[in-house]
């Protein structure tokens, strides 16, 4: 059985078969469009929240003698987001080094303190703090601080020169 069709046929059969050929066109445009909307929309939503900045991230104690200062430092800071800034730790790399944080939310635009209080051993020394919260600009809430100087001796003579481990070990008499 042989069937013809008509030139309406033909016509029609050809457009039919063009949509749908574009269909999947037009539903890859839609999921384009919706992608470039979430991703915007995540962008927008990103930059909004708690900002923390500080006035400084480093503290230079400079040279000081131990027993005449006694250690303790401020770091301030602003919450420049639209939502309450947690602090909700702080860190220290060694236990020489005591910090204490702001017990309550900081509200958008107000100001707060992170106090550092060092033991001032005497020689030459770098720490770093790290305060963790809920800041939308700092890198998984953390935001590294500095403190550093040198701490003479009481009598203001300079602490001796540390030797390393591989100095000990030369400076030992051979057998």
């Amino acid at each position: 059985m042989v069937i013809f069709f008509s030139n309406r046929t033909k016509i029609l059969y050809f457009y039919i078969t063009q949509l749908l050929t574009l269909k999947p066109i037009k539903t890859m445009k839609k999921l384009g469009l919706l992608l470039v909307a979430v991703v915007f929309g995540a962008t927008v939503y990103a930059q909004s929240g708690p900002k923390i900045e500080f006035k400084t991230e480093t503290i230079d104690y400079g040279t000081v003698k131990k027993g005449e200062d006694n250690g303790i430092r401020i770091f301030e800071f602003t919450n420049t987001g639209d939502a309450p800034l947690v602090i909700s730790d702080v860190k220290t790399s060694c236990g020489c080094t005591v910090p204490s944080k702001p017990k309550e939310p900081i509200m958008p635009g107000k100001t707060g303190e992170i106090e550092v209080k060092y033991n001032m051993s005497p020689g030459n020394f770098t720490k770093t703090i790290t305060v963790v919260s809920n800041a939308t600009n700092a890198k998984d809430g953390n935001t590294l601080l500095r403190i550093k100087g040198n701490v003479l001796a009481a009598d203001g003579t300079a602490a001796p020169a540390k030797t390393s481990a591989l100095e000990k070990k030369k400076a030992l008499p051979q057998s």
